[in-house]
């Protein structure tokens, strides 16, 4: 007798053997079940070798209670004692799944199943499976002897008997013959329906590839054919109701569960297409209609019941079109798109538990895999496998694929569908989530022989082979590229020209000889440079292929690292700043000018790092004046002077550019900005601030040029537009007024001489050829327009505006912001304004519908001819011009009441008057997302064409670029043209309230 408070040998021995609970095992080895055999150590032995001791031993004594005598549990207990295999085989069962311990308990004779050990039972194929089940007559006695035959895979399965491929691949036999017992009992229910039509059963997805689950929708596609003199039609018919009694047969519950579901949802038109068609009809639709991914699918398309021979001429008729899916229009946009909308379809809470469509998971490799059989296997037949991994072995023998990468994807994919695995076989349940109970987690841990810390063994080893998987299925399309290109690799066998070329083809270059080139060029030699090269180069054609213009970004790339390529913190800053590529990768694809700013200054790459560079935050106006007028006060001339005031302009021109393209984009560690407006603002307030730096600049460099430290007269820079408003562009010139005061005692002539010589010597310098971006002054919103004087005294700005000024006038000076020169007289210039664009009392009636009258005439007179109204930007239905001026005519009546609406900035007006409640907060939405909008398609128009359009580009590349910024995938220009009607036509109809009053 065990003292008081002592634990007995037995508790400690269960311990030791990985019970977590004791207590109850003890009881359960107490029982009169089990009391024959309690004593026997090989009993406890092979219960601790299981996946869960004390399942295994629940379960046993279950299968014990419901043997129903004496004799037949002296019998079980004898063989299970006496019989090794099927000690280990039958509580290996009963240790990794409840649902056979289950079926067990309701058939406990068919332990026997276990018993026999001969050569060929172990690796049974359909003959076998289809003896099995032979006598099943209906769906009750077709789901028992199928457990039957799941119970020995099972076994060999959990015992290591099979490995994970044979384990799937019995799985699929056993479907297969599942499948034609399913069709037989069909058949058998309606006789004159089979005497009609020839039926073919396909199977698609794992059970073709020969590679199924424990649990998983069998996916099916049925060819039928009218027997010799039958009606079509009516065969048709018979074959439909065939097909659909054989799924219901598989898939409804009955009092023994089910088996699985019947999936046909890959025939043509899916769901909505007719359950069976006729061979011609197939071959029709997919020569006609048939989606990239339906020829992905068809890669596992094999005859498995039913007129095997009707299914073996519907693969060989629909083969063809198979191996030439690759040279669809838009083959890897469509296989890119695809893959991407499984992931973002993962709920949110459950994709760092999903194993198999999460990234790095199954369907990764499985992506992959076939991707590369689809290009590649046109000229390779060695490639045509419907099993991943026979796949992914002839890819390697083929060089397709690097031996080693083969082997590490092998052994990672092996690993995760062995968890799919254990996790299904618990329950039965098709499921592909990692549970999260710790229990589970050690059951699994230790049927796959992690036996020390099962759980912490399991997460660390699911966690690497996750990054194998992910950085692979990176790697696997773009390395060996290079491999074929710098011949280095000794022993391995390597991608031809001809293969390379057909890769890069279906990665969307259009021009794969020149890409070659460039591989060669940067990825050839045994250089350290070249090695580093080979290491960045696989990703980076990965992120270049996601973009609209992959050939440009690897031409980029090739100029920038030919210009840098000697200075040694180049590709060091690449390889170990995690951003970095990825940045340059996003920026050098995107359009050109991004990168034509990148070419003539390539140091300003390290802006795109995570260290010194400065980063892509943009710089305070205060800093970016502070450092131009440095520059421009170590210049030795005005030339000079400006000249480094520009390269400073061009560099934070960069930077801006660059942070709008990784946050419009989105990156692997930044995702995509969700907030529009808020790109549209820091855009627009960065190359505000920048205009104005560099207008300060190139004053005081022309000031000490011409006249020393003082100028005769005071001079200062008034913003204008959409530069008074900090809205600029990427291509927008910079609209200012000029506006002077001559100085005590200096004469007005030669006062207003040095002004003008001021103006015109800064809009030379601005404009000088050189290898920055020219910067150009517009002036034509000054009094007179282009017939007045550009610079004017302030007494003269006074007099004209006191005497002369126009209601559109007024309506300009809402834009009206000192930038640069004298901030005195700038402050002054703008007291004496305010009263013109906030004019008391508001405007009246005829001011009103003077204003209306300027727009309705622009509208008509200055639409470019040939321009859609509905996509022009700035002048069209709902765009800038619409919104802006609806806002300014707020601004016109209500701002000398109003505080909030007193500002040059557009989207804060709107907000100030839908604060004031002159407009309702659902109008000031849609005028401010038709605004946000047309903006953004303005400055990717910049970015992707390199110079400034108010239209959606023609040219299709430059389209798809546009709307690759705006966050449309491959594939959805349409869709984006569709949104920015609809968006800008619902603006319109609030303009056409709020602005025209109709």
């Amino acid at each position: 007798m065990t003292a008081p408070g002592r634990r007995s040998s037995t508790f400690t021995r269960l311990l030791r053997h990985g019970f977590t609970d004791p207590s109850a095992a003890e009881r359960l080895l107490e029982s009169d079940q089990l009391a024959p055999i309690k004593a026997d150590p090989v009993l406890l032995d092979a219960l601790g070798k299981t996946a869960d001791p004390d399942l295994a031993l629940l379960g046993l004594v279950r299968l014990v209670e419901a043997q129903g005598g004496r004799t037949a549990e002296r019998e079980l207990l004898d063989t299970l004692v006496a019989a090794k295999p099927l000690r280990d085989r039958l509580l290996g069962v009963l240790g990794a799944s409840a649902a056979l311990a289950d079926h067990l308990a309701r058939h406990p004779g068919d332990w026997q199943e276990l018993v026999t050990y001969e050569p060929q039972d172990l690796h049974p194929g359909v003959a076998e499976f289809e003896r099995g089940l032979a006598e099943a007559d209906d769906p009750v006695s077709l789901r028992v002897a199928y457990r039957r035959c799941l119970l020995s895979i099972a076994a060999r399965d959990v015992c290591g008997t099979t490995d994970l491929a044979q384990t799937a691949a019995e799985l699929a036999d056993l479907a297969t013959a599942t499948l034609r017992a399913a069709l037989a009992i069909a058949r058998h229910a309606a006789p004159g329906d089979a005497a009609l039509c020839r039926l073919a059963v396909i199977a698609m997805g794992k059970c073709g590839g020969h590679e199924l689950n424990y649990v998983s929708d069998v996916d099916v596609i049925f060819v039928g054919e009218a027997v010799d003199g039958a009606d079509e039609g009516k065969a048709i018919q018979a074959a439909t109701r065939l097909a659909a009694h054989m799924m219901r047969i598989c898939s409804e519950t009955t009092v023994e569960g089910s088996i699985w579901p019947v999936d046909a949802n890959l025939r043509p038109e899916g769901r909505n297409g007719p359950l069976v068609r006729t061979l011609s009809s197939h071959l029709a639709y997919y020569q006609r209609w048939a989606k990239t991914w339906e020829f992905q699918a068809l890669l596992k398309a094999r005859p498995v019941a039913g007129d095997i021979e009707l299914g073996a001429e519907y693969v060989a008729t629909l083969a063809p079109l198979v191996w030439h899916a690759a040279e669809r229009e838009n083959f890897v946009a469509d296989v890119q798109k695809m893959r991407r909308r499984v992931v973002e379809n993962i709920p949110v809470a459950e994709v760092d538990r999903e194993l198999k469509l999460g990234p790095g998971g199954l369907r990764d490799v499985e992506f992959a895999v076939q991707l590369l059989q689809l290009v590649h296997g046109r000229a390779d037949s060695s490639l045509r496998s419907g099993t991943t991994l026979d796949a992914l072995k002839a890819l390697a023998a083929g060089g397709y694929v690097g031996r080693a990468d083969a082997v590490q994807l092998d052994d990672s994919y092996r690993f995760l569908r062995l968890m799919e695995h254990r996790i299904q076989l618990f329950r039965l349940r098709r499921t592909h989530l990692v549970p999260e109970d710790s229990a589970d987690l050690r059951r699994i841990g230790r049927s796959l022989g992690l036996r020390v810390d099962p759980v912490a063994e399991l997460k660390r080893e699911w966690k690497r082979h996750r990054a194998v998987v992910r950085r692979l299925h990176e790697k696997l399309f773009y390395r060996p590229l290079l491999d074929a290109v710098a011949q280095l690799a000794t022993g391995e066998a390597r991608l031809s020209a001809d293969a390379a070329r057909e890769r890069l083809v279906a990665l969307g270059y259009a021009d794969p000889a020149a890409a070659l080139r460039h591989l060669e060029a940067l990825a050839s030699g045994v250089s350290r440079k070249a090695a580093i090269q080979r290491t960045l180069l696989p990703v980076l054609l990965g992120w270049f292929a996601d973009s609209a213009e992959p050939d440009a970004g690897l031409l980029n790339f090739r100029k920038v690292s030919d210009a840098l390529g000697k200075t040694p913190w180049y590709l060091r800053l690449l390889r170990d700043e995690g951003a970095a590529a990825e940045n340059l990768a996003r920026v050098l694809s995107a359009g050109r000018l991004a990168p034509d700013l990148l070419m003539r200054a390539p140091e300003a790459v390290a802006l795109l790092g995570d260290g010194d560079g400065g980063g892509l935050e943009p710089r305070a106006r205060a800093h970016l004046e502070q450092e131009v007028l440095a520059a421009v006060g170590r210049a030795a001339g005005g030339e000079q002077a400006v000249t480094a005031a520009r390269g400073v302009r061009r560099r934070e021109l960069f930077r801006t550019a660059a942070a709008d393209i990784v946050a419009s984009y989105g990156t692997e560690e930044t995702p995509v900005v969700a907030d529009q407006g808020a790109l549209v603002d820091q855009v627009g307030g960065a190359v505000s601030d920048l205009t104005a730096a560099t207008l300060a600049g190139t004053l005081r460099a022309v000031v000490r040029d011409g006249w020393g430290d003082t100028l005769p007269t005071r001079f200062a820079v008034i913003a204008m537009g959409r530069f008074g408003g900090h809205e600029l562009g990427y291509g927008s010139d910079a609209d200012v007024l000029f506006v002077h005061e001559p100085r005590e005692g200096v004469d007005e002539h030669e006062a207003s001489r040095a002004a003008n010589a001021v103006v015109s010597e800064m809009r030379r310098l601005l404009q000088v050829s050189s290898a920055d971006p020219p910067l150009l002054i517009d002036a034509d919103l000054r009094p007179e327009g282009k017939s007045g004087p550009l610079v004017r005294s302030l007494k003269s700005y006074e007099a004209y505006y006191r005497r002369w000024s126009l209601v559109w006038e007024s309506q300009a000076l809402l834009r009206a912001e000192f930038v640069a020169g004298d901030e005195d007289l700038g402050r002054r210039f703008i007291e004496l304004v305010d009263p013109l664009r906030y004019p008391a009392e508001g405007l009246g009636e005829d001011a009103v519908r003077e204003i209306r009258r300027l727009k309705a005439r622009m509208e008509s007179e200055r639409m470019p001819r040939g321009a859609d109204p509905t996509l022009h930007t700035k002048l069209g239905r709902g765009g800038l011009s619409d919104v802006e001026w609806t806002v300014q005519l707020f601004q016109l009546r209500h701002g000398w009441d109003e505080p909030g609406l007193r500002t040059t900035r557009t989207r804060e007006a709107l907000a100030a008057a839908c604060a004031a409640e002159l407009v309702s907060g659902e109008d000031a939405a849609i005028l401010d997302e038709a605004w946000v909008l047309a903006t953004r398609v303005r400055n990717a128009v910049m970015l992707v064409r390199g110079r400034a359009g108010d239209t959606f580009p023609s040219d299709g590349r430059e389209l798809a670029a546009v709307g690759r910024y705006l966050g449309y995938g491959p594939g959805h220009v349409g869709d984006m043209l569709d949104d920015y009607r609809r968006t800008t036509r619902r603006a319109r109809a609030v303009v056409d309230e709020l602005f025209y009053g109709a």
